[in-house]
């Protein structure tokens, strides 16, 4: 058979795949048509090749939507992530993180390190993989998840917000420390770490150690509550090293602030709950 002795069932053919809404099919149809009578396939092999790119761009378009929903606002990559810059990063460690384990353990993993040390970007590689393997993906700052809650419980929606943040299979906060928490904001962000709470994993990055985060939340009980849960299924990374944005600069900037270690704590004791906690507040588990 070729195309031109068969127009008929050829035509046919594609008015199927338009109907089964195949496109990327269908723009590869006629190609394949003549490497079949070329005898470079065969034609099993150009079925199996005809389903293959379709399943590629639709599994690309899934990838694609589920980037957006998750409010990534750039990709990154594993491959693209410089670990030569930083060789106080264990490479195999990360790359075992990617493996995405820790997501079906309700697992926490803290990415800590001083300004441009590539801590987002190694969050957002990790989401992106979790994207990739069909998992649900929120990211945001910590400044833009208060907001968002803070927003939500004066309009008297924040149960519901809650539901929905605590929904993903990853959350990603990050930013953690770069800019103050409003007062209140530390009780709302430990409202949304508790319903997740054993249920659901997340990604935090920050500058500061956990010694500081009764400075960043503006409250040591209520710092010592988010962290009394944000360590117990955790995974702490720091990343000892100098900013890779400055790198090309870096005579310019002064050696402390090139690389400032972080002090890191051990898991705190339970101390209760933070004061003020409202009825929108889920159980703690």
């Amino acid at each position: 058979m070729t195309i031109h002795t068969q127009p008929a069932a050829i035509d046919s053919v594609k008015k199927s795949l338009v109907a089964l809404k195949m496109p990327r099919a269908l723009e590869i149809l006629d190609t394949t048509l003549r490497r079949i009578e070329q005898g470079e396939v065969t034609w099993i092999e150009a079925l199996d090749q005809l389903l293959i790119e379709e399943l590629t761009l639709r599994d690309n378009r899934r990838v694609s939507t589920a980037l957006r929903m998750s409010r990534l606002t750039t990709v990154k990559t594993l491959a693209g992530f410089d670990f030569a810059f930083q060789p106080s990063l264990d490479r195999n460690r990360i790359l075992a993180l990617a493996e995405l384990k820790f997501i079906d353990r309700a697992e926490v993993v803290h990415l800590l390190g001083p300004p441009g040390t590539g801590k987002s970007h190694l969050a957002t590689a990790l989401a992106v993989e979790a994207v990739k393997a069909g998992k649900s993906v929120a990211f945001a700052t910590l400044a833009d998840i208060v907001t968002t809650l803070a927003k939500a419980e004066r309009e008297g929606t924040l149960r519901e917000r809650l539901r929905f943040l605590a929904r993903a299979s990853l959350l990603v906060v990050d930013e953690i420390g770069y800019l103050p928490v409003v007062p209140g904001g530390g009780n709302l962000f430990f409202q949304l770490v508790n319903a997740r709470y054993e249920k659901g994993a997340m990604i935090l990055t920050s500058n500061r150690g956990f010694t500081e985060w009764g400075e960043v939340f503006g409250d040591a009980v209520v710092a010592t509550a988010l962290l009394d849960r944000l360590l117990h299924h955790a995974v702490v990374i720091q990343i000892e090293g100098s900013s890779y944005r400055l790198r090309q600069h870096a005579a310019l900037v002064p050696e402390n602030v090139r690389s400032r270690p972080l002090t890191n704590q051990p898991q705190p004791k339970r101390r209760g709950r933070p004061p003020g906690r409202t009825n929108d507040d889920p159980d703690s588990g």
